[in-house]
């Protein structure tokens, strides 16, 4: 069975909000082993939104719409769904009687807008929305389906939960998709693709890899998508067990879980205490670990040093350090790392420093460099990194960089 999405709205197009909608469904869609074809945007537009409507039916077997539905006179999605259809609108008083139980109690009066959102096109079958006055709609079109939503997220998703998914659940025309992601730190895309490249090549047709990269981090989704659940499961997981144990060291979890979430089990599960002294990271790193509730558990604290005399104060940095190799060296880092070792009173501690730009680089040391230092007092680890100029990015990506040292130096601490 495949699927188009099209949403609907001039605010999507202007970049006013972003469409999480259309992510959430192809989701749902997928689990379900529904091939989403495509996702098209169009404006609030009677014209776009009827060639959007005829273009998704020309190429899948359900068209899911959001976007257009409610009481003010710019949503105009149902008369265009009309048009497209050839049928005429009619009122729906289960639709006004479910509007006025909703305002009753709250004392809010009833509108002739109200009214003419429960005139809907001929032939429609009603998804009632718990979460929202605008119902969902579907209809059934020359072998094919049309589904109409509102825009409003928790709306789209409660008639998407409570109608759809379970009713496409039970077609006997999708096929099986499975998916599994592979999370990996420390090697960009397309070093992993050429360390695996002899596995890929062998995985049978029905099975996929994408690399999908991020800041410090690669994802690698794994899929088989056919007929025979069970067989292809086997498949998947055979492939996925192949392409772990050859970048076994770059692995650090599946499927969603975070660098933080991952160094977090790992550091509990071994009884270990961490703290991190931030210089041009401004306390980002501190951010990703206490963003994961029971962080507590492991983690104690920060020293953010932004400035050298800080540096000094508070984790001990030598002033000779600071003038002969300059803040952004690995010498300031592991000074950092054991001033902070006492400061903060861990086993293991992190520390950055470096020029997050996009002012005051060096020929010498570029926006972007940025020195990494972790370890105890009596085994350190040091690496100089060096990203983009975009300030923000810097900061992550060393932040991620900085996470990934601590926990293959976990890992080792064994």
């Amino acid at each position: 069975m495949k699927a188009t999405i099209l949403t609907i709205g001039d605010e999507l197009l202007i970049g006013q909000i972003i469409d999480t909608n259309a992510a959430w469904m192809s989701q749902k869609l997928t689990a379900l082993g529904i091939s989403v074809l495509e996702r098209i945007t169009v404006p609030d537009e009677h014209g776009p939104i009827v060639e959007g409507i005829r273009y998704c039916l020309r190429k899948s077997d359900i068209v899911l719409i959001t976007g257009g539905l409610g009481p003010t006179k710019d949503d105009i999605t149902k008369l265009s769904i009309a048009d497209y259809l050839g049928v005429g609108m009619e009122f729906h008083k289960e639709v006004f009687d479910r509007i006025k139980a909703i305002f009753a109690p709250r004392d809010i009066p009833l509108t002739d807008a109200h009214k003419d959102q429960c005139y809907l096109p001929e032939n429609v079958e009603i998804l009632t929305n718990t979460m929202g006055t605008a119902p969902g709609m579907l209809w059934q079109h020359e072998g094919k389906q049309i589904v109409s939503m509102p825009g409003v997220p928790y709306e789209m998703k409660a008639i998407m939960t409570e109608h759809l998914l379970p009713r496409l659940a039970q077609n006997p025309d999708r096929k099986v998709i499975l998916h599994k992601t592979i999370m990996t730190a420390g090697m960009g895309e397309s070093s992993i693709a050429d360390k695996i490249e002899d596995i890929v090549d062998g995985f049978d047709e029905d099975v996929s890899i994408a690399y999908l990269p991020g800041l410090a981090q690669v994802r690698l989704r794994i899929t088989a998508k056919g007929d025979n659940e069970s067989v292809l499961q086997s498949k998947l997981d055979k492939a996925v067990e192949l392409v772990r144990d050859r970048v076994s060291d770059l692995v650090f979890g599946y499927d969603e879980i975070t660098l933080q979430e991952a160094l977090q089990q790992m550091c509990i599960d071994r009884g270990l205490t961490v703290g991190t002294a931030e210089s041009c990271t401004g306390g980002h790193v501190s951010h990703l670990i206490t963003s994961i509730s029971g962080s507590s558990a492991y983690y104690k604290g920060s020293a953010i040093t932004y400035c050298n005399a800080l540096k000094q104060k508070m984790l001990g940095v030598k002033a000779e350090t600071l003038e002969a190799y300059g803040a952004v060296s690995e010498q300031v880092v592991e000074e950092m790392v054991k001033g902070a070792l006492d400061l903060l009173d861990v086993d293991i501690a992190v520390a950055l420093s470096g020029v997050a730009g996009p002012k005051g680089g060096s020929t010498e040391k570029p926006v972007g460099t940025v020195c990494i230092a972790v370890g105890t007092h009596g085994i350190l680890e040091t690496r100089t990194i060096l990203s983009s100029k975009d300030r923000s990015k810097n900061i992550a990506y060393a932040s991620n960089q900085a996470l990934n040292m601590l926990r293959k130096y976990v890992l080792q601490a064994k």
